[in-house]
């Protein structure tokens, strides 16, 4: 693997996304690193919690421009669909992994890097950190169960406001509204990530076994996450073409959140 990194420290997995020139955006080869890094980490029974972080002080910037752009030309192309699925693929294995994941997010993260962030079982956000979904202000419609995550994460009124009218957040803000555990200094957040990780890597079967009963317990989402990629993948291919025959009116922001 190049640009995802794996390593066990006392029982804790951690992955970093390491791509800083371009804020660890996701390419497919990326994303494709990162299944396969949830995989070999699943697979080792001595791991008993996930940190999940970007290189070079930001967390991850979305898909890579690359992909997007191809989208814009042909949304509905076989290769620009798998392509995104790739991605979608990325963040929703994620939300399957066997212990506690830990989404240590310094910098900021939009798009499809707020999807990654949303889908760790718990987060960690510098204060400063920026987190803007970013969808609206391209002229797209939120794509890879944006508002799904949102939701499960954050409620209707932390959804509406990123997920529909592009509201920034801050990480002192997300942390008020729920969306992270804790909101501390940036250069504080992955030692802090690591600290409570290994709280549950100090007994990996343990670990997994709760794990397992909170996802029984609790059930699914109202719409599972699987279902949400679908419902929204039409919208947002209409969205990516329209972007592709010019861009959309450019959409102002008032105020931050």
């Amino acid at each position: 693997m190049t640009e995802i990194l794996v390593d066990i420290r006392d029982g804790v997995g951690v992955i970093t996304l390491e791509a800083p020139e371009r804020r660890n955006a996701l390419t497919v080869s990326m994303a494709d690193e990162l299944v396969t890094a949830c995989n070999e980490l699943d697979s080792d029974r001595n791991v008993g919690a996930i940190v999940l972080r970007g290189a070079g002080g930001y967390f991850c910037a979305g898909a890579d421009r690359a992909v997007l752009t191809a989208a814009h030309a042909d949304p509905a192309g076989g290769t620009t669909f798998s392509n995104l699925s790739a991605i979608y693929r990325s963040f929703a294995r994620v939300t399957e992994l066997g212990v506690p994941s830990i989404a240590a997010v310094r910098g900021g993260a939009v798009g499809a890097g707020v999807n990654l962030l949303l889908s760790a079982s718990l987060r960690v956000v510098g204060r400063d950190a920026k987190i803007v979904s970013g969808f609206s202000s391209l002229g797209l419609h939120p794509g890879g169960g944006h508002l799904a995550l949102l939701n499960r994460v954050a409620g209707y009124e932390a959804t509406v406001a990123l997920g529909v009218l592009g509201q920034p957040l801050s990480g002192t803000r997300a942390y008020e509204l729920g969306m992270a555990w804790e909101a501390p200094e940036d250069a504080h957040v992955e030692d802090r990530a690591e600290q409570l990780a290994r709280n549950a890597a100090g007994d990996p079967e343990l670990s997994r076994m709760v794990m397992a009963s909170l996802r029984h317990e609790l059930g699914p989402p109202p719409l599972t996450l699987a279902a949400a990629l679908e419902l929204e993948r039409a919208s947002q291919m209409r969205t990516q073409r329209r972007r592709g025959e010019g861009s959309p009116p450019t959409i102002s922001r008032a105020g931050n959140a």
